[in-house]
This record gives C-alpha cells, structure tokens and sequence, in this order.
C-alpha cells in the first residue's frame, strides 16, 4: 500500500475518495489473498505467514487513516510524519532502587545508566517532530491483549504524558458492541471487561477502533473465502472522524 501526499494541504473530494477505495482494495488483496500466499511458503509456519501479513496490513492502515484525518482536517502533511524511532528507553526509577536491599542497591547503584526497559507500539505519530499519538495495531484483540497494550501505553506515557493513545484492530473479541455496525455519531459503549481493566489504568485513554464487523469467531477466520468478511466504507469513516477528532487540537 502506498500513497503520495506531494505536499498538498488540501485534500479534494475525489482524492479522499480514492484514497478510501485504495484502502479498501489493499484489505480485499491482501486478506483474500493470505490463504494461498500461506499455503505455498515452504519455509514459513503458515499461521507465522497470516499473521505477519495482517499485521502489517493494519500497520500500513493505521498510517493512512491517520494522515487522511490529518489531511481532511486541513493539516499540513509536511507537519504530521511517522517516526523511524520504535523504542523509547524507560529508565529505572530511583526510588525503587533507594528501596532495595543493601546487598543489591550498591550494584546496581552505580550502573543506573544500564537498567531500562525498551517500550514501543505499533505506529508512533508525530507532529512538528514530537510524538503525539501511538496507534497498537492488531488483526483482532482480546481481553489478554488489552491488557498488555494498556500496559505498554502505561509506560510509555510515563515519558510522554500528553499521548494520545489509540487501538486499531481489524476484528474484535473484547465482547460488548465494539464490532457492532457503526451509526451515524454512534460511540461504542464497550464490554463490561475492556472496561474493567481500562478502570485500573486512569493514566490511558484508550481509544478503540475496529474495522470490521461482528465479533471474531476462532473457528471462522477471514482469511478462509467461506468466511471473508468485507470491510465497510462506514467503519473507515468512523474511524477516520475519531481520528480526526483526536488530532484536531494539534493544527
């Protein structure tokens, strides 16, 4: 999937158009066509084949919808990038290290610079070079992924407090109605679970978007033509009107 902005600020009807339907073909070619790419990679696990191929999928998605919100919202698209770095180092806190045993705390003391932990998610955005929004990016998500993303979100806004912090999954399986037909100015109410753990981490505002619609069934991947499931121009609206509303503060 590619795309070429030119430095135009204004996006035309016609443009915005296409660039919908380009979206919508990249999906159709590149699930439609997993099961037979899986099937004849010899030297790759098939399910290692489709999930890598979805992953990257909604990665190239995520930009797209990001910058076309940017765009619609009268952006310039010179401002707004998709940075290269991938991981921010999260160093040790210090009051945890004053906390730790006299046997340990001298230790690792004296090579402070050395503990840390490598955070990141999916597409880190930013605007005027600082980073304003990180997008996860999953072909679906589950109760244990959530929770490992807000986990990640957690840390990472420990360095960058203001981000906006943002899921973008293909299917759903965090129950409630995140994969139900989007309306017109409709908000998902969510799942009595996603809201639950989301309660224990008041630091990220995690916003959800899914693509497609009805829940994920395990025994009816999309991949497979009998249960393909088409994506709706609906829910790339959706998605691009919530993207839209969260970047508008930053023009």
């Amino acid at each position: 999937m590619t795309s070429s902005y030119g430095g135009c600020k204004v996006v035309s009807l016609q443009e915005s158009a296409a660039i919908r339907r380009n979206l919508i073909r990249s999906y159709n070619q590149v699930v439609g066509g997993i099961d037979e790419q899986a099937a004849g990679d010899m030297e790759r696990a098939y399910g290692g084949v489709i999930r890598a191929a979805k992953g990257k999928l909604v990665e190239e998605m995520a930009q797209q919808l990001v910058m076309l919100a940017w765009r619609e919202n009268g952006g310039d698209p010179e401002r707004l990038t998709f940075g290269d770095t991938k991981r921010y180092q999260l160093p040790i806190k210090s009051d945890y290290v004053d906390r730790l045993p006299a046997a340990v705390k001298p230790e690792i003391a004296a090579r402070k610079s050395r503990y840390y932990y490598n955070v990141q998610v999916d597409v880190h955005v930013f605007v005027d070079k600082k980073l304003v929004m990180g997008v996860e990016c999953k072909a679906y998500a589950e109760t244990a992924m959530l929770k490992r993303i807000l986990v990640d979100f957690n840390l990472l806004k420990s360095l960058h407090p203001n981000l906006i912090c943002c899921l973008l999954q293909l299917e759903s399986m965090l129950g409630g109605d995140y994969s139900e037909p989007v309306k017109t100015n409709s908000v998902a109410l969510g799942s009595p679970s996603a809201h639950t753990l989301m309660s224990y981490f008041p630091d990220v505002d995690l916003n959800i978007l899914t693509l497609l619609d009805r829940e994920r069934k395990v025994d009816r991947p999309i991949h497979n033509p009998a249960y393909f499931k088409e994506l709706p121009l609906a829910r790339l609206n959706h998605a691009i009107s919530r993207f839209q509303t969260l970047l508008h503060p930053l023009l």
